[in-house]
């Protein structure tokens, strides 16, 4: 599933890179008079550079008439090309396997940088330096070894200096998908770092072969053809008929220096990202988190609070719900031996909030807000949590007095549902008022992304004070969605939300309430929103506050406002009268929690619904 923008550019990479493969190992073998071990070095470096290496070939060495490769490979910036091709086929294989096969063991990334650079250099030196190229070498298998390491060395050095710090810095970035060998980004990057590797080893790779300590482009055509030249090898370059330094000019002096500048450019390479990201993570930990775009990210940063912050991953949606569906719907319960028994189920949504934009959420029984749950103070209750999110949760009954196991923060009371799991909540209702429920496992993720709902306990003994025409709860959300994804809303950098809603929608798509002029409505304000306070005012007169945090407040207490603000957990029952036809905002007096990502439409957007008095 693409999910990203970069997803589908990468599909057409990778098509083009597999089109480019098929041409230059289809040329290589039917016309090019290419030793067997440079085909192979070309058909694997344009698997891994697409385009870029068939370029390269065109250019360097695909023989452009019949008869002219040897002419034609001569130059020495081509016979560079030639070393750096047979460089990048080895160590970057040998780095590419290391990095798939480190990811899957979760090794970390400072760790999973050293087994790549051992496994290039080995693969690079031991296999396609000193056993593929064993015949064109001459001697034996060990003396090609001793021969190869000091030019593998260097080459494997400038490579690694190149790739290491394109796979730390891309890996470790927003979109940590790179890390996951499943993942079509992680190969994405591979690409980009072969690319960087080439381009780091490549200056160094044309010295080598001036140097006639590594060989360049070679020809070799079959003995006997028209075209077959002395004993029917023959190579493009006065270096490349010289074995691994044999004959070279180069002094040991000059050998140590350059030796001594690629350790130096490694160690750069390897060790100078640990300054910006954190290296001690593994893919295991963050692997296929999207981070918010803006967020901190820096080398103190754990997985955890990674993790916290990324974005729901589209993939784990298990419904959809259009504009019609609402929220915070009242839940039902079945009686068992007197006990009135809920259901609530975890899932991740697909929600919508306005016609043209929805939101990725945990969500309750399929809904944001989730089911109102509604009871009678005395009632005995059980509430049965079943968790299908793709992490632990738990249920926290904000404001009750109930026994300590049940009240649900995990690891203090109770350990955390595990997913397929439930837990059983149960208790007596010995209070009355307005209350909620949420996560409390993971808060600042897990309720900003819509695990909440409405908490009503109707009195044993009505109040008739408190008495209205007309009842409505009101809860209050935050919103993050930035390049079609949803993050957890949270009052930090890169995290602020764009998008706010009343009871799961943003107007103009909130409730619309239907009145007459002096009827009155009792309206529950519920602080479900995470990291935000929120100033609540209604339009066209003031209302009375009869009651606080589920606690009714004595006549003579009550006082008439026409802003209250409702801060996190926080809960007001307020009643106000209709004393004029028209059509009444209620709203948030934060300007910018009034539009959708910052824009207005039909008057405004976000925190505000309509009472229409007739």
């Amino acid at each position: 599933m693409f999910i990203q923008p970069i997803d589908y550019f990468l599909a057409v990479w990778f098509l083009l890179a597999f089109a480019s493969t098929a041409y230059v190992a289809i040329d290589q073998y039917r016309n090019n008079p290419e030793p067997k071990v440079m085909k192979w070095g070309f058909i694997l470096v344009t698997l891994y550079m697409g385009p870029i290496a068939l370029l390269l070939y065109v250019m360097a060495d695909k023989e452009p008439r019949p008869g002219e490769h040897e002419m034609f490979i001569k130059p020495l910036w081509k016979q560079g090309v030639g070393s750096t091709i047979h460089c990048v086929a080895g160590d970057a294989t040998g780095i590419i396997l290391a990095a798939a096969i480190t990811a899957t063991l979760g090794l970390p990334m400072w760790l999973d940088l050293i087994v790549e650079y051992a496994a290039g250099f080995a693969f690079g030196l031991f296999i396609f330096q000193s056993l593929f190229m064993k015949s064109m070498m001459g001697g034996t298998y060990w003396e090609n070894v001793k021969k190869s390491f000091i030019p593998e060395f260097i080459s494997m050095n400038f490579m690694m200096a190149g790739m290491a710090p394109v796979m730390c810095f891309l890996m470790m970035s927003r979109d940590m998908r790179a890390m996951v060998p499943t993942e079509l980004l992680f190969w994405g990057v591979m690409s980009v770092g072969v690319i960087a590797g080439f381009t780091t080893a490549y200056p160094w790779n044309v010295w080598l072969v001036a140097q006639a300590l590594k060989h360049g482009l070679m020809t070799e055509r079959p003995k006997g053809s028209k075209f077959d030249v002395h004993d029917h090898k023959a190579h493009g370059s006065k270096a490349a008929h010289d074995h691994h330094g044999m004959g070279s000019s180069v002094t040991a002096a000059q050998l140590a220096a350059v030796s001594g500048i690629s350790i130096l450019v490694l160690a750069i390479g390897m060790f100078a990202p640990a300054n910006w990201v954190n290296l001690r993570l593994s893919a295991r930990e963050v692997g296929g988190a999207i981070m918010p775009p803006g967020m901190i990210m820096d080398r103190d940063t754990p997985a955890e609070a990674m993790l916290d912050m990324a974005a729901v991953d589209p993939r784990q949606i298990t419904a959809r719900y259009g504009l019609h569906v609402q929220g915070a719907r009242e839940l039902q319960p079945r009686m068992e031996n007197g006990v009135k028994v809920f259901t609530l189920t975890t899932s991740v949504i697909r929600w919508t909030i306005l016609p043209d934009k929805t939101v990725d959420a945990y969500a309750f029984n399929g809904q944001v807000p989730g089911p109102t749950i509604r009871f009678r103070e005395g009632d005995r209750v059980r509430i049965d949590v079943i968790n299908h999110l793709p992490e632990t949760t738990t249920v926290h009954w904000h404001g009750l007095i109930l026994p300590n196991v049940m009240d649900g923060p995990a690891m203090i009371t109770q350990a955390p549902i595990e997913n397929g799991q439930r837990y059983r909540y149960e208790f007596t209702a010995v209070q009355s008022g307005t209350y909620l429920y949420h996560s409390h496992d993971h808060v600042d993720r897990q309720q900003a992304l819509g695990l909440y709902g409405a908490l009503l306990i109707d009195p044993a003994t009505a109040d008739p004070s408190l008495a209205a025409d007309h009842e409505y709860t009101l809860q209050i959300q935050e919103w993050l969605k930035r390049e079609g994804l949803t993050y957890p809303a949270m009052p930090m950098d890169g995290a602020q939300p764009n998008f706010f809603t009343f009871n799961g929608k943003a107007f103009p798509a909130t409730d619309t309430l239907h009145m007459k002029v002096g009827e009155t409505l009792k309206l529950r304000m519920v602080g479900s929103s995470n990291g935000f306070i929120h100033p609540i005012h209604i339009h066209g007169g003031p209302f009375m506050v009869v009651a606080r945090d589920g606690q009714t407040l004595p006549p003579a207490a009550r006082f008439l406002a026409d802003t209250v603000n409702v801060g996190p957990g926080q809960r007001y029952e307020v009643i106000w009268k209709a004393l004029k036809p028209g059509k009444w905002l209620v709203h948030c007096h934060i300007g910018h929690h009034t539009t959708n990502n910052n824009v207005e439409t039909n008057g405004g957007g976000g925190l505000m619904m309509v009472i229409d008095v007739r």
